[in-house]
Order: C-alpha cells, then structure tokens, then sequence
C-alpha cells in the first residue's frame, strides 16, 4: 500500500510539472507577438494595407505641380508662338533662296532689348518665322547689335573685322540707328531742350548715316540695304515738347532722303505701327524699346518689305 501511495503522489506531481510547463510555454510564445518562429499567423490581418500619406504625396498633388512647372517653363515658348504666329501667316509659301546671308547692324532695336522672350527681337521673329515656314532652310541672321550706338558709334563698329566679313558675305543689310542720336541731344540739354537744339544733331546725323551707307557699298557693292525708320516714344516724357512729333518726323525724312542717294538701299518706315499703340506695343521696363509684340510688328512690317527679294 505504501509503495502505490508513493507511485500516485509521483504521477499526480509529473501531470503537474508537465501542466506547469504548458502554461509558461504557451505565454512565451504566444504567435500574435510574432515570437514563436513555428507560429501561424492570421495573413489577412498581418498583410493588411497600409495607406498613404495623401497630404504630401498623392498623385493628384504631384500632378497638379508638374503641370505648374510645366505651365511656368513653356510660358515663354508659348508666348514666342503668339508673338509670331501672325508673322507666319504673312510668310505663308515664302520659300528662301538658299545659302541667303543677312546682317543686322545698329542699336538696341537690332541687339532686341526688351524683348520678354529673350529671341533677339525683330531679328529672332524672322529667323523663327522663315525657319518654321520653310522645313528644309536654315536660316540664321547676323546680329551685330548694340544698346546705346549713335551713328558715330556704329561706324567706329565696322571698322571690326567681324562685322566687315559679315557684311562683305551678306545678300543683305538690315540697319537701325538714329534713336540714340536724339536722346543725346535731350540728355545734353534736358533743362533747357527746345526745338532748335535739335537742328545741328540733325545734320551730324545727316552726314554719319550717309557714310554707314557708302561702307556698306564699299564692302559690298551687290548688297541690299534696308534702313529701318524711327518711332517717337518720347512723348509720354515730354509732354511740354509737342515739336517731339515734327523732330521724330523730321528725322525720317532725313534717313529716307539719304536712303534715296543709293540705288540698293531702301527705307522702311515703322512710326506708324507705334503711333497710337505705345501703351500697348512698348516695354513696360521704360516704355522706350518695343516689347515682344512691337518687335513682332517690326518683324511683319520689314518681312513684307524684303519677302521678294529674299525668296526663291
């Protein structure tokens, strides 16, 4: 009896042990903490999705950003094309003859200075104009341009090697100048400017413009000359001049009068694009220099005079 009492109490305390056992082992290894590696787990809720942050990376706000940036960067280009797209149409079917050189010389109005689009002004207008009507040319403009040449200034200019080469190659020789030749005379007498301060600048202007046009000849004597006109932006400044329209007037009248003592050269005449439109057509920086839009005017203007010469 003693031995069977001693064997129950050895049984009954094994159960217990391996009891004991069950329990800690089941507490260490519970599988939801993922710490028993022999574990099956609930997949549907472990590899649940988990959602974005929609505040700073959802593809509608990254959408409308790239489209920002893409609506900023070809603001410019998108403008370009507005800016010549009638010019295109007046160049419709021109077809240039090939291995044509142009040279543009003078001041601001051929270097382009307050064009937005950074394209060169008139010059750029015409070169994309002829360049997207005609696939197969590849037509480039010299611009020897410079802001603030008179027309001493210019001469001094083509005495250069570069712009006598480029002349002495050119089919023809877009210039405009004079501008600066007025403003020196209100700077030099802006306290006291008066009508006949003007009469003796003139005349300088007379004989220097008609020297730039005997240079051109006599580094090309085949060569076309376009003198482009001026317009009168002054007005707005000077209000107590009214005489600014007659001297502005007066001016072309000297620069086509010149223009008429040589057979190969021509006057263009803009003033008449500007007169009238200057809120709209000049640059809002100092409303002196065509912006975008007056260059395209120039650029239509000067095509229509050139188009049958430079055409096949």
């Amino acid at each position: 009896m003693i031995l069977l009492n001693k064997f129950k109490w050895l049984v009954l305390f094994l159960f217990s042990l391996i009891f004991l056992t069950l329990i800690v082992v089941t507490f260490i290894y519970d599988p939801v903490t993922e710490q028993n590696p022999n574990a099956t787990v609930d997949t549907e809720e472990v590899n649940e999705p988990v959602q974005e942050n929609t505040e700073e990376d959802s593809p509608d706000d990254v959408l409308e950003e790239e489209n920002a940036e893409s609506e900023e960067e070809g603001s410019v280009s998108e403008g370009l094309r507005e800016v010549f797209s009638s010019v295109l149409d007046s160049a419709r079917n021109l077809f240039v003859r090939e291995d044509l050189r142009v040279v543009s010389i003078g001041d601001s109005l051929t270097q382009g200075v307050g064009d937005g689009t950074d394209n060169g002004g008139y010059v750029g207008i015409l070169e994309d104009t002829i360049n997207e009507n005609d696939e197969t040319a590849d037509f480039t403009i010299d611009n020897f341009g410079k802001r603030g040449d008179r027309t001493d200034q210019l001469l001094d200019r083509m005495e250069s090697a570069e712009m006598s080469s480029a002349i002495r190659e050119a089919d023809l020789v877009l210039i405009t100048i004079g501008a600066n030749n007025v403003v020196e005379v209100i700077e030099n007498n802006f306290t006291s400017l008066s009508y006949d301060n003007f009469s003796p600048a003139r005349e300088e202007y007379r004989e220097e413009l008609e020297e730039i046009l005997s240079n051109v000849e006599s580094l090309n004597p085949n060569a076309s000359i376009y003198l482009i006109g001026l317009y009168n932006p002054f007005n707005q400044y000077f209000d107590n001049i009214p005489a600014l329209t007659q001297i502005m007037n007066e001016w072309n009248d000297v620069s086509e009068n010149v223009v008429q003592e040589h057979p190969n050269a021509s006057f263009i005449p803009i003033n008449d694009v500007f007169e009238g439109n200057e809120d709209e057509l000049l640059w809002e920086e100092d409303y002196f220099h065509p912006n975008e839009k007056g260059y395209k005017q120039m650029a239509e203007r000067i095509l229509e005079n050139i188009r049958n010469e430079i055409q096949q």
